[in-house]
């Protein structure tokens, strides 16, 4: 029977022109390396995604900030346009001031210890504002944090070089993988198509085509896996040297999917090599092996680690 041939793609979304040198469709993180201009602020800014997609650190960051800037605005409404604070213990400004703004913090977050009070219409009026404030305001933070939470991530780590190497008696261009997570992927398949530029009726263009693999898809992956394209008759660089590849400005993307058992949902990771990151006639040394206890050891300090070898004639 024969083998059916894989349908290739013409175009991966970037469209067809020739690409300059360097210049890499998908950033080492993942994301497009595309930046959008001529949009208006409020047509290509959502907030809700802002918030979902920044590190952990810029998110509680924006928190930080939200409260402390939330608590300044109702701290100044109270000094100007409240009428009176009872139960304050203030001796000069700097003391009326931090009892002001620590009232403010206990009436957003409804915890009112009860030492200070409003007294006055105008004073109950704004500490009634803030209250509603910051019952919207945390529960949107935790809307967000739930979706933070409940948002599942693939933490896939690549090799940061693609070789060439011997593979059986043939040589093979391979890259290699990894879970960094203890989460269970399953089902995990992997695609790697190439783009580069080639004369299309005397005018460059970029092509773009998607390599047969020795393996595309397996059951599980608790381990490394190395990802191989054997370079025989037909394939799709068949008589291209490293050289040819690089003035070709080729990059090979590589598209991960997965199914986290953990979240009981479906993961994608992206990832690419430009022509800095082909490397000839070496090959990547093991990284796992069992212990004295017959467990099975990942060591990720070799991860990147490669070793000269000699190509296959």
């Amino acid at each position: 029977m024969s083998k059916q041939k894989i349908e290739v793609p013409k175009d991966l979304g970037f469209g067809t022109n020739a690409s300059a040198n360097n210049i890499r469709l998908i950033n080492k993180d993942g994301t497009f390396n595309v930046l959008r201009k001529g949009l208006k602020f409020r047509e290509s800014f959502t907030f809700y995604h802002f918030l979902i997609t920044i590190p952990w650190w810029k998110f509680h960051l924006v928190a930080i900030i939200y409260f402390l800037s939330i608590n300044l605005i109702f701290t100044f409404l109270y000094l100007n346009f409240g009428e009176h604070l009872g139960g304050m213990i203030a001796n000069n400004s700097w003391q009326h001031f931090y009892e002001t703004f620590f009232f403010s913090a206990q009436t957003l977050t409804t915890v009112g210890y009860g030492r200070i009070n409003p007294i006055g219409f105008s004073t109950s009026a704004i500490a009634a504002i803030e209250s509603l404030v910051g019952l919207f305001g945390f529960a949107l933070i935790t809307g967000v944090l739930y979706g933070r939470f409940s948002r599942p991530e693939s933490k896939i780590l690549f090799s940061k070089n693609m070789v060439l190497a011997p593979y059986k008696n043939i040589n093979a261009l391979m890259f290699r993988m990894a879970n960094m997570q203890k989460s269970q992927l399953i089902e995990t398949e992997v695609q790697v198509v190439i783009g580069y530029n080639k004369i299309v009726n005397e005018m460059p263009q970029r092509a773009f085509e998607r390599l047969t693999l020795e393996r595309d898809k397996i059951n599980f992956f608790p381990l490394s896996w190395t990802v191989v394209h054997p370079i025989i008759e037909g394939s799709e660089l068949h008589g291209m040297s490293i050289n040819d590849l690089k003035n070709a400005n080729a990059e090979f993307t590589v598209l991960v999917k997965a199914f986290d058992d953990t979240f009981h949902q479906q993961v994608y990771a992206r990832y690419s090599y430009l022509q800095d990151d082909f490397i000839e006639s070496a090959k990547f040394v093991p990284t796992y092996k069992p212990n004295n206890d017959g467990v099975i050891v990942m060591n990720f300090e070799k991860f990147d680690e490669l070793e000269s070898v000699e190509l296959n004639k």
